[in-house]
């Protein structure tokens, strides 16, 4: 077991499943989707005694993810590194050897777990960084991230939406808002007078926070389904819930975003909601709001608007 004071020097990104990383237990938090984490990117290098990386499936955060990992390692520090063998787990140890570590690996509970030593000499990690790091593109004219929800793309649930938004006026939140999309729209009407941003992603709210540069604009990094802060009696409320957790399809995400959005409202306010068509929110919208209403079907999405 470590020490409280070795553990204070070991770092963790993500939620492993503990009987497969019994050394993460008690580490420094890292990952961006655990508000009030610590910043991998802000990490001196060379300092951390070890790290486990739940590595994301995406290759661009996967590489950009154990790059920042193994700058801030100490040289001979262990790092272990896992993943489930269909979400990026099988690419791990290929990758890990590009990057110059000497990597053992092994299988377990659909798995891929590779452990290495911090090397001396690291190769590529530079250019991992720099290509899974925060960067403007072009196309969407938005500040972004690869790992960030829809980080290139306007999604299409997000594009149904503000085809169908009213010119919003008064007190609003955008609940979940990534780079912001959603929010600049709404901040096209001057009758907006403030509007509260939150996503439970920090790479999103760093984004964001280049994105809207409204000054009735109020930007946090959080949970909104543990929203301590929250604001009450709003005139409205938009947002594009997320429905997987872990890569995981989670129904009570959506349910749950609903239901801080109803508490949040003054009566009479209004929830302008996107969903997947195939997610039964109906059966939870109608006994918290007086009135719901269908605007719109198409491309497998639909939108809400209800009334409190």
């Amino acid at each position: 077991m470590l020490t409280s004071n070795a553990k204070a020097a070991h770092g963790l990104y993500g939620s492993p499943p503990e009987d497969l990383a019994e050394g993460a237990v008690g580490a420094a938090q890292y990952s961006p989707l655990v508000p009030g984490a610590a910043s991998l990117e802000a990490a001196a290098p060379g300092t951390l005694q070890g790290m486990t990386v739940l590595a994301p499936p995406g290759t661009l955060e996967r590489r950009y993810t154990v790059a920042l990992a193994l700058r801030a390692l100490a040289v001979g520090a262990p790092l272990t590194v896992l993943a489930p063998k269909d979400k990026g787990g099988l690419r791990i140890a290929k990758e890990l050897a590009a990057f110059g570590c000497d990597v053992g690996e092994t299988a377990r509970s659909h798995f891929r777990i590779c452990e290495t030593l911090r090397p001396a000499l690291l190769q590529g990690t530079d250019e991992a960084i720099a290509e899974g790091g925060s960067r403007r593109d072009p196309d969407l004219g938005l500040h972004t991230q690869p790992g960030v929800f829809s980080y290139d793309r306007i999604d299409p649930g997000s594009a149904l939406l503000l085809q169908h938004l009213p010119k919003l006026g008064g007190r609003g939140a955008d609940l979940g808002c990534g780079i912001g999309t959603l929010a600049l729209a709404v901040l096209g009407s001057s009758k907006v007078t403030s509007l509260a941003l939150v996503d439970l992603d920090r790479r999103a709210v760093e984004a964001a926070r280049r994105n809207v540069l409204d000054t009735r604009a109020t930007i946090a990094w959080g949970d909104v389904r543990a929203w301590k802060d929250a604001p009450s009696m709003l005139d409205f409320v938009v947002m594009n819930p997320p429905f997987h957790e872990a890569g995981i399809e989670d129904r009570g995400l959506g349910q749950a975003f609903i239901r801080q959005a109803a508490a949040m409202l003054r009566p009479g306010g209004f929830l302008h909601m996107t969903a997947n068509r195939h997610l039964p929110y109906e059966d939870i919208l109608k006994p918290l709001f007086k009135l719901v209403v269908l605007k719109a079907e198409s491309g497998g999405y639909k939108i809400f608007e209800a009334r409190k």
